[in-house]
């Protein structure tokens, strides 16, 4: 059994945007849920849509889920 969730969202940035990790592999920014489906699913998860919620598989870190602090850069 894992001790943690293999993905994790990191904490807001000063600037916006959360680091997103998969097994301390850096996916990317993400500065919305889009960017962070994008991401997984660059990085080969089937249906990421379908896990971004489940704790088993993300870790949401330092802040509530779906909270992506400032907003996009223009």
């Amino acid at each position: 059994m894992r001790d943690h969730a293999p993905i994790v969202v990191h904490p807001a940035s000063a600037t916006g945007g959360r680091r997103v990790t998969a097994r301390g592999q850096i996916l990317g920014l993400a500065y919305d849920d889009l960017d962070l489906v994008e991401f997984l699913r660059r990085a080969g998860v089937d249906e990421p849509e379908a896990i971004i919620d489940d704790p088993a598989w993300v870790e949401w870190r330092g802040g509530k889920p779906h909270d992506y602090g400032e907003a996009r850069p223009s």
